[in-house]
Parts: structure tokens; sequence; C-alpha cells
């Protein structure tokens, strides 16, 4: 299996952050509560329980919580049903999706945690 290259993860991590920035400022342009958003942003990451299974179970479950597929559908049947709390949960989870791709936090490997598509998080500084 070939290696990102640099440029590859640097471009991965920057589509990270612009969906981090324009999510989060659609979210504060709606007028949805910050307090609801800065509280709400962490919570993506109880998928991690998963790794107290095993390193499979871990990244299945993390990658659930963490692939942009989820959210969308849940922000676009809150969108279309006009169902405001849905429309948040959806927006939170995407902003925390982009904020972990932007520090380099990718969809894991099933070799452990610290393994990800953007590459090892071990060897980042």
């Amino acid at each position: 299996m070939n290696k990102l290259t640099q440029q590859e993860i640097a471009w991965q991590r920057l589509e990270g952050l612009a969906i981090f920035i324009l999510v989060s400022l659609s979210y504060v342009l709606a007028g949805y509560s910050f307090v609801i958003f800065i509280f709400g942003l962490l919570i993506p990451d109880i998928s991690m329980l998963g790794y107290l299974v095993n390193n499979r179970v871990g990244a299945f479950a993390y990658n659930i919580g963490h692939s942009l597929t989820f959210p969308l559908l849940v922000f676009g049947l809150g969108y279309w049903n006009k169902v405001d709390g849905i429309i948040i949960i959806g927006l939170i989870w995407l902003a925390h999706i982009g904020m972990d791709r932007t520090f380099g936090y990718g969809l894991k490997k099933n070799r452990g945690f610290m393994y990800t598509h953007l590459g090892d998080i071990k060897s980042k500084s």
C-alpha cells in the first residue's frame, strides 16, 4: 500500500480546516448557541471507547464516528425536516471531524489508534 506524500497529507489537513471554518461559520450565522457548540464539539470522541474492546472494534467505531457520511446525513435530515436540534447535531459533528482532520487525526487503521489515513500520529511534531 502506498503511503501518502507530505503534500497530500497537507492538502487533506487544509481540507479539514476548510470544513471546520465553513461549518462553524454556518453554525454561528444560523444563530445557534455557541455554548452548545463548544460543549458538543468533543462528543464524537465517545467513539474511541471501542478501543477498550480491541484495535479492530476501536477503529471501526472511531471511523463510524469520524466519517463525513453520517453527519452529512444527519444535517440533511434536519434541514429537510426543518428541525433545528438535528441540524445542530449534524453541524457540530461535521465541525468536529474538520477539527480532527486539521490536526492530523484521520480515519483509523486496525493496527491501533495511532495509525491513521493521514499517517502515524506518533510521528507528528
